[in-house]
């Protein structure tokens, strides 16, 4: 069995059902929890972290690629990152939400396509 959304290979039994849809755990839970980069309560909450940590927040190694990359370019569609890490578009989300949240990056529209860049 496959999952409708990413294709992947589904072991009998670990499927799950959403809004019709056959899922593998991974895109289940994205879809019951999808990333929210607009998140007030989420930015509020690293920048108390951080302040409580000193100012300095620990970042896993794809949010430094993420960040390193966009260092390096100047800023970069999602896709195009995605593609560089070989990660699943839903993954990206997940991590630039969170380096959203903790001010590293932010959205811009160049040529009406949207275009991660450094904050």
């Amino acid at each position: 069995m496959k999952c409708n959304r990413c294709s992947e290979d589904i072991n009998t039994g670990e499927e799950r059902a959403h809004h019709g849809q056959v899922l593998c755990e991974d895109c289940y839970m994205d879809a019951l929890s999808p990333a929210k980069t607009c998140d007030p309560w989420a930015v509020h909450s690293a920048q108390s972290f951080a302040k409580s940590k000193g100012g300095a927040l620990e970042l896993n190694e794809i949010q430094q690629q993420i960040l390193l990359i966009l260092k390096e370019t100047g800023g970069a569609t999602p896709a195009d990152i995605a593609d560089r890490l070989q990660i699943k578009p839903a993954d990206l989300e997940r991590e630039v939400a969170a380096l959203r949240h903790m001010e590293k990056l932010r959205g811009e529209l160049r040529d009406d396509k949207k275009f991660l860049i450094l904050w």
